[in-house]
Order: C-alpha cells, then sequence, then structure tokens
C-alpha cells in the first residue's frame, strides 16, 4: 500500500486497477455547493498545504444540509463512496471539509479501510489531556445552536460536555453570510469578529488553556486569534498536517 521512490528499488512498480493519479495521501470532501469565497488557510484552498491533496465534492453537501443536527442520507451515501473513490486512488486518509461531517463519522468509518478525519474537534480530547486537570477547551464553531445539539461532539470523543466552552460565529454578519450562501463576504470582518468573540470567550471563562476553531474557513484566521489571547490554537490545518505527517513517515536525515 505504502509505496516510496525517494530510494528507486530495482523491481516491478505495478499499477493500482483504476487508480489514475499518484501522490495524493490526502482526500477532502468538500461540500457540493458553498456560496462562499475560500482564501489561503481555508481546508477548501490548495495552496493552504506544503503537500498535494485530492479534492472531491459530494453534490448532496450543502451549508444547509450539513450544518444540522440530523444526519442526511444522501450526504451519507456520497461520503461512504466519496471516500471508497479517495481509498482507490491512493489516499491515506479522509478529511471532511466542514467540522459538522463529524456527525457522520461512525457511520463513514464502517465503509472504509483508511481512517477517517471529519472534524478539527477530534483534536480535542488530546488537547484536553495536555493541559492540568479543571482547564478547558474554548470552541469557536460556524453555529452553536446546532453545535450544542448534534452528534458530532460525542463522535469526536468529546464525552463531558463540561470540558469544553462552545461559542457559535452565527451572530456574526459576515458568517451569517457565509450560512446563508450569498455568495460573498468580508475576510477582514470575518476575522476582527472570531477575534473578538475569542477575547470575550477567554475573558468570561478564565479556565479555558486552548482555543478550537471549527469551522474550515477559520484557520485563514488562527494567527490573529493566537495574538490576541495569548495560547495554544488549533483548527483543521493542525489537524490535518498532523494527520499527514503520520501516513506519510520520512526518513530522518544528520549524522551520529
Amino acid at each position: 500500500m505504502y509505496t516510496y521512490t525517494e530510494h528507486l528499488l530495482d523491481k516491478e512498480v505495478h499499477a493500482k486497477e483504476g487508480q489514475f493519479v499518484g501522490g495524493v495521501a490526502i482526500g477532502i470532501i468538500l461540500f457540493g455547493q458553498t456560496g462562499y469565497a475560500l482564501p489561503p488557510g481555508s481546508v477548501e484552498n490548495a495552496t493552504t498545504f506544503k503537500y498535494p491533496v485530492y479534492y472531491r465534492a459530494i453534490p448532496a453537501a450543502s451549508v444547509e444540509r450539513v450544518v444540522s443536527p440530523r444526519l442526511d442520507p444522501e450526504v451519507l451515501e456520497q461520503l461512504i463512496q466519496t471516500g471508497k473513490e479517495m481509498e482507490e486512488q491512493g489516499c491515506r486518509a479522509v478529511v471532511g471539509a466542514c467540522g459538522y461531517f463529524g456527525n457522520y463519522l461512525p457511520e463513514v468509518t464502517k465503509h472504509l479501510s483508511i481512517p477517517c478525519f471529519f472534524s478539527s474537534i477530534m483534536q480535542v480530547p488530546t488537547i484536553l489531556c495536555s493541559m492540568k486537570g479543571g482547564k478547558k477547551v474554548g470552541i469557536i464553531c460556524a453555529d452553536g445552536r446546532v453545535l450544542s445539539s448534534a452528534p458530532v461532539l460525542a463522535n469526536c470523543g468529546v464525552k463531558d460536555r463540561s470540558s469544553v466552552v462552545v461559542v457559535g460565529a452565527e451572530t456574526l454578519p459576515e458568517m451569517e453570510k457565509i450560512l446563508k450562501g450569498v455568495g460573498h463576504y468580508n475576510p477582514y470582518l470575518l476575522e476582527k469578529g472570531i477575534v473578538e468573540l475569542a477575547k470575550d470567550m477567554v475573558k468570561r471563562n478564565p479556565e479555558v488553556g486552548a482555543v478550537l476553531l471549527e469551522c474550515t474557513l477559520f484557520p485563514t484566521h488562527a494567527h490573529a486569534v493566537q495574538e490576541a489571547v495569548r495560547m495554544p490554537v488549533y483548527d483543521f490545518s493542525t489537524l490535518i498536517d498532523w494527520v499527514y505527517s503520520a501516513v506519510v513517515r520520512r526518513p530522518f536525515a544528520g549524522y551520529i
């Protein structure tokens, strides 16, 4: 399954039936209908990554159908089928480009042989383990109303809801544009809003020791958030980089 060419071996290399692309370890499943721009830093923008990624959009997935506490059967079916396609094309892990794809995580993993990382929230249990007792993870998400009632938190290993503080960005005018899919928004104004949410969250909840940005657009603003709150900030980019570092290991170079 894993083949490397840094040191070519004197042997035959066999084609995998049905595979038409190589060198894409990370497969990213996108919304088929977005209605918003995708700046550098967002998961949907390929320049965010220092390695190739394999993108596929599923027609059934829209903000309205995915950012919801209810599972959509058509979305689930297309997630499974697209995950299988990515596996066929040599991807070593599948990522869902929306934190709320985590609602579907247990069902999709039943059908794939490669690991699935469908929400940046999957990092929360690890972050909690890294901090002293009583500390919490502050989650800034696209829609806090949905996150509080959806299965995504439990699916991502957050069993104790009191261990996190959830703040929804749906109150921000620019986030409202994104959720409604009007086709445009102002990233600068969105960043200002997210920074203010983070500062207010930390002020109101001094037990917060780290911030987790849920939305795939939010890594664009992670640096500004960290500058404002002066604590670790995790998001989809930290998750995907970590996953890539595990599924594509490199030999160490140096000397003794």
